[in-house]
């Protein structure tokens, strides 16, 4: 599933950046090269980083 289209970033790039300690939107884009565009994909990319960091 996409996330971000501005970015064209999948929640598996989120789920992978927040697996390697990204803790928030930002760092996993930066992560990946990319950075924040329009804003409408944080608070579901904000979700899935806590989703990764309660499976811890």
């Amino acid at each position: 599933m996409i996330v971000c289209n501005c970015n064209a970033i999948r929640e598996r790039q989120v789920r992978e950046a927040a697996r390697s300690g990204c803790a928030d939107p930002l760092s996993a884009y930066a992560s990946l090269g990319r950075r924040l565009r329009c804003g409408q994909c944080v608070p579901y990319a904000r979700q899935i980083i806590e989703e990764e960091r309660d499976a811890a």
